[in-house]
């Protein structure tokens, strides 16, 4: 048969439907059963990056969909290639990321039976999704493909899992692309903006806690407008850091720090609180109104799970920017009382972190890790802060200064997200500088990622916090047990490591070689590895500071 005469099959429709999508990358690994999907993004408008392990094929869809806004996509082979993807979708399904995930299963033909690496992977992904299904016919794939599309952009986005039998995926197919459905922006009800506008305007001190929704709606310039109108002091979530500038004198930092931090001063002296685009699987609400007394505004596209300690008084179930917009505009027709911005938990933060900038102590602090990382990145530069140790003290101290420039997973709270992901950043966002900063516990998890960086020309810095323990497990275990076990390792050398792959490798000796060496690779158009030993003895000494803290404000 001819090229001209070439009989479209199910893999080139699929294909032809992603790009239809607008889908620019797909992340994994191919298996005999899906050797079809893979070849045919030959000749594509879609870049197929071979990564490693399936796992971190998800993180990369996953970290990419996350700053697009566009479903991100990964693919791999039936049974264990399907089960290593479930973790990284898992994640995005957690962190409400957009995400298609692609494999494949075995043959209708023998679907029905025991058979050679079957699992019944769609029962698998359902729990793990908001929709999950196997494509049992040629005709089925433009809807079942736009339909993965729209369900996982919709809000709140997740996952979804599409499965194709290997006879399925050979099949002739004679379908085209759906055409991609217009979206709508939910507007803000007028009745619903005045009650919550009323309810402003009764309380003494109110408090803004803004969520990843925010930052996902990117409301950043609505909320900031909201803060200045009324001087409501704005405490953000790990995942909404950014949403308000760190440099806003309203900003107060985040909640969620698995002790009693600086910001629950706050929350114990609100009557309101204000919650824009928070979702429940970010942090527990018992954490900032633990008996449920205080009142609760809901600011988001839909309605929270119930909880006790979330009392909802009054919600604008829409567009988050479009619900900020209209509220400041009400609020700013008949006036609005300023309020206290909690200026004292600002001042306590900027000068636990500047006690750090020039501690020249080695290993080195964390405080001053964090200063030489914020002091090497510009406002808009993207940093994954890995989960660990590594996350609180991130989450805590690092200044942020826009939305989706501190990425971390919070939702499930995965470990080895950040190298994989930071793959994902740089394609989603070329122009940024991307930096993972992980402990040397997650960094083993995923360091083959490396050559996929290498090998793909996608430049990138890997900042390992080398404590060789597990070392957020040890800080707990000595909080909540007195001592710790089983939690220290040993590692590679890992300058050698690095330069196996063709990364460069550096090795920090004493607190003044990170900075330069921070500020070096990320000015190259390489891939680079920085292993810095970090003093985890300030974690205990942290939290000690924190228990014996008493009202600041």
């Amino acid at each position: 048969m001819s090229k001209s005469q070439h009989q479209t099959n199910v893999a080139e429709l699929v294909i032809s439907c992603l790009e239809a999508e607008g889908v620019e990358y797909m992340f994994g690994i191919p298996g005999e059963e899906n050797i079809r999907l893979v070849t045919a993004t030959e000749g594509s408008k879609i870049r197929f990056i071979l990564t490693r392990h399936e796992q971190a094929a998800a993180f990369m869809a996953d970290v990419y969909g996350r700053l697009s806004g566009k479903a991100g996509v990964c693919t791999a082979t039936l049974g264990p290639g399907a089960i290593n993807l479930a973790l990284g979708v898992a994640d995005a399904q957690t962190d409400s990321t957009p995400l298609v995930a692609i494999t494949a299963q075995v043959g209708l033909n023998r679907i029905y039976k025991e058979s050679h690496q079957i699992v019944d992977v769609v029962a698998m992904y359902k729990p793990l999704t908001k929709w999950a299904e196997t494509v049992l016919t040629p005709a089925s794939v433009p809807e079942m493909v736009r339909k993965a599309f729209d369900v996982a952009q919709a809000e709140r986005p997740g996952a979804t899992y599409l499965a194709i039998p290997e006879d399925v995926e050979a099949a002739p197919a004679n379908g085209r692309p759906l055409p991609e459905r217009p979206t709508h922006v939910a507007g803000a009800d007028p009745a619903a903006v005045r009650t919550v506008a009323e309810l402003i305007r009764k309380a003494k001190r109110p408090i803004i806690l803004a969520g990843h929704g925010a930052a996902r709606a990117r409301a950043s310039k609505e909320l900031t407008q909201l803060s200045d109108l009324t001087g409501i002091p704005v405490a953000t979530t790990y995942m909404g850091k950014g949403v308000i500038s760190d440099r806003h004198p309203n900003a107060l930092g985040v909640i969620g720090f698995m002790r009693r931090d600086l910001e629950n001063f706050a929350f114990d002296k609100a009557d309101l609180i204000i919650a824009v685009g928070y979702e429940l699987q970010e942090f527990a609400p018992a954490r900032i109104n633990p008996k449920g007394t205080t009142p609760v505004i809901h600011i988001h596209r839909f309605s929270q799970d119930t909880d006790a300690c979330y009392p909802v008084a009054a919600a604008i179930e829409a567009d988050v920017a479009v619900a900020l917009e209209a509220l400041t505009g009400e609020l700013q027709k008949d006036g609005c009382p300023r309020y206290p911005n909690d200026a004292v938990i600002r001042s306590l933060h900027a000068s636990e972190l500047e006690a750090g900038a020039n501690d020249d102590s080695f290993p080195v602090k964390p405080q001053r890790i964090i200063n030489d990382i914020r002091n090497a990145l510009g406002d808009e530069d993207i940093v994954l802060a890995d989960t660990g140790a590594i996350k609180m003290w991130m989450a805590r101290l690092y200044p942020t200064y826009a939305p989706l420039t501190c990425l971390i997973s919070n939702g499930l709270c995965t470990m080895a997200f950040s190298l994989p992901g930071a793959i994902g950043a740089r394609l989603a966002r070329p122009k940024a500088k991307v930096l993972a900063a992980m402990g040397d516990g997650s960094f083993l998890m995923n360091s083959q990622e490396i050559e996929t960086a290498v090998r793909e020309k996608i430049p990138l810095v890997v900042l390992v916090w080398v404590d060789n323990a597990y070392g957020l497990i040890k800080w707990k275990m000595d909080l909540e047990l007195g001592d710790h076990a089983d939690v220290d390792f040993g590692n590679p050398d890992f300058v050698k490591y690095a330069e196996s792959f063709g990364a460069k490798g550096y090795q920090i000796k004493n607190a003044a070689e990170l900075l330069p060496a921070l500020r070096e690779s990320l000015a190259s158009d390489g891939v680079s590895v920085i292993a810095c030993p970090v003093d985890y003895r300030e974690n205990l000494k942290l939290t000690t500071k924190l228990g014996e803290l008493t009202d600041p404000l």
